[in-house]
Parts: C-alpha cells; sequence; structure tokens
C-alpha cells in the first residue's frame, strides 16, 4: 500500500480498477434500460459515485484522487466491458474534471469547495460565441452532443472570443452552472443511446472573468491553473489528453462483445451445414483470435499514447508536433481496431446477433457511433499524420 496515498485517503489505483470491474455486471443488467431512456439511469452515475470513479484524474485540491491517464484508461475500460454508454460518460467526466483543474483557481473553487463529488459535462468545440462584458463574458450558443450533462453540475462550453468590430479575439472555453443552460431532449441515435449526449443552449449568459480558459495557450501548455497542484499531470498540453479520454470506451466495449461471444458459442449449430457445431469451426476460432489481437493492439496504442502525454508533462507541457499527430492518429486507430473486432464478432452471430437482448449488437452500435467523433475520424487523423510524416504543416490548428 502507497503510504503517501493512504495518508491523503486516496485509493490505490489497482483498487479503483478492481472496483470497476465488480461494478460493470450490474451495469450490463441495466444497460438495455439506458438505451432505452437515452441516458444513464441515475442508479449507474450514484455507484460510480460512491466508488469514487469520477475522481480519477480530478486534482486533490478538489477533491479528486488526481491519478494517471494509464489509470483513466483502465477503469473506463472496466466499466465499458458492462455498459457502453456509462463507460463514455466516465470518460468524459473524468477528462473534463482535469480541464477544471486547468482553470483559474476561482473557478475550481466554485466547482468544487461545496461539492467535491461536483461533475462537469462540456463541449469544448467553439460553437458559441462570447462577447465583453464589464465584469467579464455575455455567452450565446448552441452546443450538440453533451455527454452526461443531465447528470452534471457545472458546464464548459467552447466559444469564439468576438470583438466589437466581430473580429475574433480568442476562443476557449467557458464555465457555467447547469442551472444556466438549456438542455433540448434531442438525443435520438443509433449508437451509445445511453450517453443522455442531448444539445445544450446558453442564452445572454454573464460569466465572470476567471470562468474562461483560452484554447490559444491551452494548447501549449500555458493554463491558469495547471501550476496549483503537486506532479505534473496538468502540465501537459491540451490535445492530446481529450483525444485520449473517448478511446476507453472502445477498448471496453469489444472486450465485452468478445467475451459475450464466447459465452454465445457453445450450443449453437449451424443448419446449413448439417449442423456443425459453431465452436469447431475454424473460422469461429479465426474470428476470436484476430478479434482478441486487434483490442490488445488498441489497448497497446492508447497506454503508449498515454506514457507519451505523461512525459510531456514531465518537460513542462513541451511535446513535438509529430508527436501529437501521432497521438490523434493512434487514437483513431485505436478505436477502429475496436470496431473491426466488434464486426467480425457482430457478424460471427449471424441473425441472432440482431436481437435486441442480444447485447453484442449493442457493442457493434456503440464501436460504430465512437469511431464518428469528430478527434477520431481516421481518414481525418490519418491526413493529418500523413502530412507531419511528409514535412508539410499539418493542416489543423487541433493538436
Amino acid at each position: 500500500m502507497n503510504t503517501k496515498l493512504a495518508t491523503l485517503g486516496i485509493p490505490e489505483p489497482v483498487t479503483l480498477v478492481d472496483r470497476a470491474r465488480a461494478l460493470a455486471p450490474t451495469l450490463r443488467e441495466r444497460a438495455m434500460e439506458a438505451d432505452n431512456i437515452r441516458k444513464l439511469p441515475r442508479e449507474n452515475v450514484t455507484a460510480l459515485k460512491k466508488n469514487g470513479l469520477f475522481k480519477v484524474i480530478q486534482p486533490v485540491r478538489c477533491g479528486g484522487w488526481q491519478m494517471d491517464f494509464h489509470t483513466h484508461l483502465n477503469v473506463v475500460e472496466e466499466i465499458s466491458t458492462g455498459c457502453g454508454s456509462t463507460g463514455w460518460c466516465l470518460g468524459v467526466l473524468q477528462i473534463h474534471s482535469w480541464v477544471a483543474g486547468l482553470m483559474d483557481e476561482r473557478a475550481q473553487d466554485d466547482i468544487y469547495s461545496n461539492n467535491p463529488d461536483a461533475l462537469i459535462a462540456a463541449v469544448l468545440v467553439a460553437r458559441g460565441t462570447a462577447r465583453r462584458h464589464a465584469s467579464g463574458y455575455i455567452l450565446e450558443g448552441f452546443w450538440p452532443f453533451g455527454s452526461g450533462s443531465e447528470h452534471s453540475d457545472w458546464l464548459v462550453l467552447g466559444a469564439k472570443v468576438i470583438n466589437a468590430d466581430g473580429s475574433v479575439q480568442d476562443e476557449g472555453c467557458f464555465l457555467i452552472p447547469s442551472d444556466d443552460a438549456e438542455f433540448k431532449d434531442d438525443w435520438r441515435v443509433a449508437g451509445l443511446r445511453g450517453t443522455g449526449s442531448c444539445s445544450l443552449v446558453a442564452k445572454g449568459v454573464e460569466i465572470p472573468e476567471h470562468r474562461f480558459i483560452s484554447f490559444v495557450e491551452a494548447r501549449k501548455g500555458k493554463t491558469p491553473g495547471g501550476g496549483l497542484h503537486a506532479g505534473t499531470l496538468f502540465k501537459s498540453p491540451l490535445g492530446p489528453p481529450l483525444a485520449l479520454a473517448l478511446c476507453g470506451p472502445a477498448v471496453g466495449i469489444a472486450e465485452g462483445a468478445i467475451k459475450d461471444f464466447i459465452d454465445y458459442v457453445p450450443g449453437r449449430t449451424n443448419p446449413h451445414l448439417r449442423g456443425a457445431e459453431q465452436i469447431n469451426s475454424p473460422l469461429t476460432h479465426a474470428t476470436v483470435a484476430e478479434a482478441k489481437v486487434k483490442v490488445d493492439a488498441a489497448r497497446q496504442l492508447l497506454h503508449r499514447a498515454a506514457e507519451d502525454i505523461h512525459a510531456s508533462a514531465e518537460r513542462e507541457g513541451r511535446m513535438t508536433r509529430s508527436a501529437r499527430a501521432r497521438i490523434r492518429m493512434d487514437c483513431a486507430f485505436a478505436v477502429r481496431l475496436c470496431l473491426e473486432a466488434g464486426e467480425g464478432i457482430f457478424l460471427a452471430c449471424g441473425g441472432s446477433g440482431l436481437a435486441e437482448s442480444n447485447p453484442i449488437q449493442r457493442a457493434w452500435r456503440d464501436l460504430h457511433a465512437i469511431n464518428q467523433h469528430a478527434l477520431l475520424q481516421l481518414q481525418t487523423n490519418s491526413q493529418i499524420y500523413g502530412r507531419v510524416l511528409l514535412g508539410l504543416e499539418p493542416g489543423t490548428d487541433i493538436l
């Protein structure tokens, strides 16, 4: 037992992973309910809070565990084997607590001083606009894909800062109480149905100066609050962790589908092959083996990225353009490997795989949804990384 962690009342990383693994079967029992109600059941959120799983990369000064991105990936993966939507929300809500740790000290205290269990939903893409106000900013905008917002206390919303003449002065994200936004009941989708990723609207919301963080500076590793914390977790550049945080669910979902298939196959026969048992088919053997190695490879890529992020944080956030582009590529390729694994398993189920009661079809849908995320589009990331490898400009500012 790490005596320093014990003194602070912080559990060991392996303890959190064990808690997540133990919780997964219960979440699996409610996975269809999450799909049907299009958001996380409140019992799921309560269980995650009770087990301290939202706090993995939340700052210690804000009541969190302040661990590392390896622990983040491991915990999210275990939860996602039970319910992909719960794993997705856990992953993004965790990274939003990390983003909060980059903000001004007063913003961190606004969130956590009275509630160390506060949750933060976010849409970080600069879809809104903010104009200067005497005491800060006025925020307006519409933000789709607010995963987990139903259960969140605060929102972090991306926007361009507009000058009086209409020119863009800066862009970044703004912290507002959830009650200051309007929630649209518009999350009706094919995959990750249970994430409650509804659209958010802000109309004339007044925001004090200290609840803003510039993306321009944060992408360089320069943030108002990063230096408040011991260690280096909050000294990495902004972009790579945001991409990485989306990937753990894919590994867990694909791993869960493989386990489901292994339980599903015994006793299955193919009437078109004279009743041959599916478990004895060389095609079945190859499907399982190839799916498993793809998931294992994806996991290795993501943990390599986590290690590189931590190494850059040790260097005060310095990370080369090629390393940033490669991490984005690794993230996109990892979730594509998981999709390919899930696709093979789903197809091997035949027609019975289409049943709503079969969790493999939900895994197949959820993996497709993850691969559709803008940060994880394989073609886009291949283009960015390929350009960098060829010595060209990356063609994006989001690295």
